[in-house]
């Protein structure tokens, strides 16, 4: 009797060493961001918007840039995690979450009456900048807690985020079936439902550094590309069988499953934790490292010294922790937002026109929808591939992570082009290639912040690194490609002998509608792709030496006391 008292008192100490853990925030935090990309089903909602609404395709991409602008201006949310606990945080997020799509949903089916433009703005800037909480509660916590293994997380963090909208979508076939009003109901209320279940579990945990960490972080990776290809391979089921309401359950099921799995790693990984913590409970070592009092008292003197306006162009060396001033003023932080600007404001204008370049070229609505699920699938490897091998590069050759991220501009030239001269099946292609270079930029962008600027500030500052991405949208998606087609859209009517007010939505048919858009976005992406290039160019120096040195360092003076106990 006593032995099962004994046991049962050890595995609820492990339940609750298990839901405070590292890993355990790892797997909460995918959840996260498994239902954090709602704003890339934008193409497969947006048709609905445009019809039951009557606009045109120019204020259809003001929307697109104003959910644009809601999902990249996380400053606000930066500037709240600086100062309050990360579950106030997700909180925000959820609400946020729910009240835009709430709002969006009960306008495009009819059950209040029809809002103005701004109204609408205003609703999906909402929804959209509640994604920036779950980013800087989940994502940002989880590079702090995983310092030296950043890229990696990024990747799979973001990897996540551009697998939501496939996971969504067999979701929502599931429960509402083919019925794309009913997706803006579940993107209202799944997202915030899971930030909630989970909001006590993201937080920043005491770093217990493992020697197979990497080792994990590829079990997560491999889990994760099986997710990815189960739903490849049920998108394309999908257009080849007619699937009933028991097959789209039966796929959601597994799809459900497949994103459990992680938990398993995650609790093998904390009874690893259990035991390394038992061990140094058991001897502790009296060795104690301790700085020179002397020095310290120098090192606060010296920094008491500077006023604050001088550190503004007296910046640390690279690497360091910048203040947020000195960041922002910095020119790598200028040559990065430009490259920025040009490479993400481009992705998200073609992201966005999915649908009506699908509808122009003449292709089924359900085709139209396997765009945007291909572009959801890619993205997801976009972001691994280039969390992992940007950090293999680095670890092993030293390669600078903005040399990687021209690379992946390059090839994002290629997918505007197909678009803008496109043959028969090319639109699949380019759905792939943009997919996967939209995919690629984000971990990328993250991660050389934090590389450059420090982690203290992380939160903030990668928020306000994502600013270049909404402006470079409104640029070439409202101000040139919105514009552009609704031209050529005006000359087709013309030739038919009608005016707009003889339409209730302009559209526009053929190859001509994004030709010269695509054309001038392949250009842009291609100058981004130089100044991505000359920043690679002036940091090789910082990525030629050791810069995770300080954090080996500083978790090594914490665990000499482990190391110690273990030898005796």
């Amino acid at each position: 009797m006593g032995s099962e008292i004994h046991q049962s008192g050890e595995n609820v100490r492990f339940l609750i060493h298990l839901f405070n853990g590292r890993w355990f925030m790892v797997f909460a935090s995918f959840l996260i961001m498994a239902c954090a990309g709602a704003t890339y089903l934008f193409g497969t909602y947006s048709k609905d918007i445009k019809s039951t609404l009557g606009y045109d395709q120019t204020t259809l991409n003001l929307l697109g840039f104003f959910k644009d602008l809601g999902a990249n201006v996380g400053v606000m949310s930066g500037l709240i995690a600086e100062v309050t606990p990360t579950w106030f945080v997700l909180i925000i997020g959820s609400a946020m979450n729910f009240v835009g799509y709430f709002m969006i949903w009960l306008t495009v089916t009819g059950k209040v009456v029809k809002p103005r433009v701004w109204q609408m703005c205003l609703y999906i800037c909402i929804g959209a900048n509640s994604q920036n909480f779950a980013n800087t509660g989940a994502l940002v916590i989880c590079v702090k807690n995983f310092p030296e293994s950043r890229g990696v997380m990024l990747g799979l963090l973001k990897g996540y985020v551009g697998l939501s909208g496939a996971i969504m979508t067999q979701l929502y076939f599931a429960i509402y079936g083919n019925d794309s009003k009913s997706l803006i109901l579940l993107i209202a209320w799944l997202p915030a439902v899971v930030s909630l279940v989970f909001v006590y579990s993201i937080r920043e945990k005491k770093v217990v550094r493992q020697r197979n960490e990497i080792n994990v972080f590829y079990n997560f990776l491999y889990i994760s590309i099986f997710l990815a290809l189960f739903l490849m391979a049920m998108n394309i089921a999908e257009k080849q069988v007619h699937f009933t309401k028991a097959a789209y359950i039966a796929s959601a099921t597994i799809c459900c499953v497949l994103l459990f799995v992680p938990l398993t790693v995650a609790v093998k990984q904390e009874i690893e934790v259990l035991n390394i913590n038992k061990v140094a409970a058991e001897e502790p070592s009296e060795v104690k490292i301790e700085k020179p009092k002397k020095d310290i008292d120098l090192k606060e003197e010296k920094k008491e010294t500077k006023s604050c306006l001088l550190t503004v162009f007296d910046p640390p060396p690279r690497g360091e922790d910048y203040t947020i001033l000195q960041a922002l003023l910095s020119l790598d932080m200028i040559i990065l937002f430009l490259a920025t600007l040009c490479g993400l404001g481009s992705s998200l204008t073609a992201v966005d026109n999915l649908g009506q370049i699908g509808e122009s070229l003449g292709y089924p609505n359900h085709t139209v929808s396997s765009f945007v699920s291909l572009v959801s699938i890619w993205n997801y490897f976009g972001r691994v591939f280039s969390g992992f091998v940007s950090e293999y590069l680095l670890a092993k050759y030293k390669l600078p992570r903005p040399l990687m991220m021209t690379l992946v501009l390059l090839l994002s030239c290629a997918g505007h082009l197909l678009i803008a001269f496109p043959v028969p099946g090319s639109v699949y292609i380019a759905s792939i290639l943009m997919g996967f270079s939209f995919g690629a930029q984000l971990p990328l962008l993250f991660a050389i912040i934090s590389e450059l600027f420090g982690l203290k500030y992380f939160s903030t500052l990668f928020n306000c690194g994502q600013l270049a991405s909404p402006l470079g949208s409104y640029i070439l998606n409202v101000r040139v490609t919105g514009m552009l087609y609704d031209r050529e859209a005006m000359k087709q009517l013309t030739a038919r002998g009608l005016t707009r007010k003889d339409v209730k939505d302009l559209t526009c048919l053929g190859s001509q509608c994004y030709k010269l858009p695509f054309v001038i976005l392949a250009a842009v992406t291609f100058f981004g792709a130089l100044v991505s290039l000359g920043l690679a160019i002036r940091t090789r120096k910082f990525y030629k030496g050791d810069i995770y040195k300080k954090f080996r360092e500083s978790h090594e003076s914490e665990s000499v006391m482990v190391s110690d106990s273990r030898k005796s």
